[in-house]
């Protein structure tokens, strides 16, 4: 067993053990109760918000908390306005349908029920019920369009600038200052000068995510450039090629394993950022999906997004890997 193999099962190894533990810690804790129990106070509270005791005992035995009935009743829904507008689930909670009896569970969720989650999730995961009530993958495409709006113009800004900056040492030295000072601010700190600037969340989303990506494409791209061996570019020189010739046939692909990294390190901080721009912006996304099932308590979906959101950072980084692997040589 050579030592690739070896660490392909220790890593299954940590897999099973992790569960294992996942399991052990959450079982005991884990009850399952057929509705929840209401104190005369929280009852009064519900009354005096002009809730009717028939529509919050039911709500109640469908599962769902005080606080979560409380934020219907401060809307001043009925049971039947509730199921009219497409049941609990359209206002983010999942531990009730409309008045239908079904469980509620407290305490973290154990790895069986994470896997329920993900059949129940999995058996349609392009639903779409409402704003509030949309499937995990629909979300998910939501997010990677923007990811790749975002991205894709970060290439066609960052990869030109780059080679102007390696291939010119006075535009290098005249722009390296504003790039320094620029690249260090959180991009989620540009979203709400986006938003009052653009008015509109979903451009200001792929804006954040171009601004993120931009950086260390632009500065990978213009070492890569700059790092070219000089009597490379010299021979090309010589050959009397022209600019672009010699930046295609010559620079280009000397710098395209460093050039390929910086893509690869915008990819997965883009990644990153959609997750907690979408959280701002709400709507849509796999971000907002984590946010609206917090707003439910819906632990079970949270850990799911969770893993998605693991899952597909994975995939991204693998194919730029991939990419990466074409390009690499031995001097």
């Amino acid at each position: 067993m050579n030592q690739t193999t070896k660490g392909y099962v220790l890593s299954v190894v940590l897999f099973f053990a992790f569960i294992l533990a996942w399991h052990l810690a959450t079982y005991i804790g884990a009850v399952t109760v057929a509705g929840i129990s209401l104190t005369e106070e929280e009852q009064q509270s519900l009354l005096a918000s002009g809730m009717s005791e028939e529509d919050y005992v039911e709500l109640a035995e469908a599962g769902l908390r005080f606080d979560q009935i409380d934020q219907l009743a401060n809307l001043g829904l009925t049971v039947a306005e509730i199921e009219m507008a497409g049941g609990i689930r359209a206002f983010g909670f999942t531990t009730g349908e409309g008045g239908a009896a079904e469980s509620a569970r407290i305490g973290f969720p154990t790895p069986g029920q994470v896997g329920g989650e993900i059949f129940n999730q999995l058996k349609d995961p392009f639903y779409d019920k409402g704003p509030n009530d949309k499937g995990i993958l629909l979300q998910l495409l939501y997010s990677l369009r923007r990811v790749a709006l975002g991205f894709g113009l970060a290439i066609v800004v960052a990869l030109p600038l780059g080679f102007l900056l390696g291939m010119s040492p006075v535009f290098r030295t005249a722009l390296t200052p504003y790039i320094q000072i620029l690249k260090p601010i959180s991009p989620l700190a540009w979203m709400p000068l986006a938003l009052y600037t653009i008015k509109d969340a979903e451009t200001s989303s792929i804006f954040v995510i171009f601004i993120c990506s931009v950086w260390p494409m632009l500065i990978n791209t213009t070492f890569g450039v700059a790092g070219v061996k000089g009597d490379w570019v010299n021979l090309g020189r010589t050959l009397e090629l022209s600019m672009t010739k010699l930046a295609l046939r010559v620079i280009l692909p000397a710098a395209a394993p460093t050039i390929l990294t910086g893509m690869r390190i915008s990819l997965g901080i883009a990644w990153l950022v959609i997750v907690a721009a979408e959280m701002l912006i709400g709507g849509t996304g796999i971000g907002y999906f984590v946010w609206n099932e917090w707003n439910g308590l819906n632990i079970d979906s949270m850990i799911l997004a969770i893993l998605v959101i693991g899952l597909v950072g994975f995939a991204l980084d693998a194919s730029i890997g991939a990419i990466l692997k074409l390009f690499a040589y031995k001097l």
